[in-house]
């Protein structure tokens, strides 16, 4: 069994900063991506930022300049740095994982997901 545990959500102003952290545990042989997604009621999940066990990153566009995703492989942990914050990064916000269980599948695991809410 695999967890991904979030935290750093909440409400911020706009213009303010917020810090997401997301730890993997469990059965975990290795872990080949981990990224952020946000959803909005009404819409598809959509990806906001990923990073690769080599430290590759991609990012939305409506997020590059403003948020940095980063990621300590010895802690199976990924952060999303988010700053300059907009009302319409309200979303929830969910952890993602790309990884090799110990018992060699390899599959897509999400955590439950972390509000954020930026106030204008």
């Amino acid at each position: 069994q695999v967890q991904l545990v979030e935290s750093g959500g909440g409400l911020v102003q706009a213009g303010g900063s917020l810090r997401l952290s997301c730890t993997a545990s469990g059965s975990i042989f290795s872990i080949n991506a981990m990224g952020w997604y946000r959803q909005v009621p009404g819409k598809q999940r959509e990806l906001v930022a990923r990073i690769t066990s080599g430290g590759s990153t991609n990012y939305a566009d409506s997020v590059k300049g403003r948020f940095t995703i980063s990621r300590d492989n010895a802690k199976n942990t990924v952060y999303l740095q988010m700053n300059s914050l907009k009302p319409e990064d309200t979303a929830v916000y969910y952890c993602n994982a790309h990884l090799t269980d110990r018992g060699y599948y390899t599959y897509d695991w999400w955590g439950q997901g972390t509000q954020v809410t930026v106030s204008s």
